[in-house]
């Protein structure tokens, strides 16, 4: 797998657990001492060589937790399920992008 498919699909593995949080913390904003969950990403580079040689993982590594105080937050909420979806969308448009592009290359070499 290329590292620009690698990174589309652990950005949306990223996008959906975002949503997933965000969805969450809508469902239990009522919920008496709920906590809500937040989410941070941080790009991931690990590369060895140089070069057409380089190898390595690439992407965006996401890590899930608690808020520290109680509460419900829906409109940071909801703007963290907009973000989410746009996140996928562009990701989304990479990989089919990668993919044409993937696609025409082996039709111009057959």
């Amino acid at each position: 797998m290329s590292s620009l498919t690698s990174i589309a699909q652990t950005g949306l593995q990223a996008a959906q657990v975002r949503m997933g949080a965000a969805a969450h913390n809508v469902a239990n904003a009522q919920t008496p001492d709920f906590r809500r969950q937040t989410v941070s990403a941080q790009a991931i580079a690990t590369v060895s060589g140089t070069g057409a040689s380089a190898t390595g993982a690439q992407g965006v590594a996401v890590r899930t937790s608690q808020a520290t105080q109680p509460g419900a937050n829906l409109a940071q909420d909801m703007v963290d399920q907009l973000a989410a979806r746009q996140a996928f969308v562009a990701n989304l448009g990479v990989l089919k992008t990668s993919s044409d592009t993937l696609g025409s290359l082996l039709s111009v070499r057959a």
